[in-house]
């Protein structure tokens, strides 16, 4: 795989509509996906050589996303609004180019507005995995 831009690393939600859609969201000029898996450790006092053992397939799995960009009041905009008041973990979409899509419910842990007197409205948001998520190589 070689080098790829940031900028094609998209962040989608769900738009709310029956059919499900998704709505890119807007503005938004970094990201950072975090796969993370808490360890459950057994080990013993017989554990071989006092060397730490741990439980495969045991410990808690758990994804965040950071975003930050400019504010566009899009209508992606209004869904995450609409999302972080009512604290509801709907479907988002995570695109990594030539790694692959994760999808699955997320919650808006975190939703930040700032603004310079002589500058751009900008815009903050961290979001936490809220059950199964799927993944889909690409």
């Amino acid at each position: 795989m070689g080098a790829q831009r940031g900028k094609d690393i998209l962040l989608k939600i769900d738009d709310g509509g029956d059919p499900l859609g998704f709505a890119t969201v807007a503005g938004l000029k970094a990201r950072t996906i975090a796969l993370n898996a808490r360890t459950v450790d057994v080990t013993d006092a017989d554990s071989a050589g006092r060397w730490r053992e741990l439980l495969a397939g045991a410990g808690v799995k758990a994804c965040s996303v950071a975003g930050q960009g400019v504010f566009r009041d899009a209508a992606s905009d209004a869904r995450i609004r609409e999302v972080f008041f009512e604290q509801s973990a709907p479907t988002w979409r995570l695109i990594v180019p030539d790694f692959g899509i994760i999808e699955g419910p997320f919650l808006v842990a975190a939703l930040e507005y700032a603004g310079d007197h002589a500058g751009e409205a900008t815009f903050a948001l961290n979001l936490a995995s809220a059950g199964e998520l799927t993944f889909e190589a690409l």
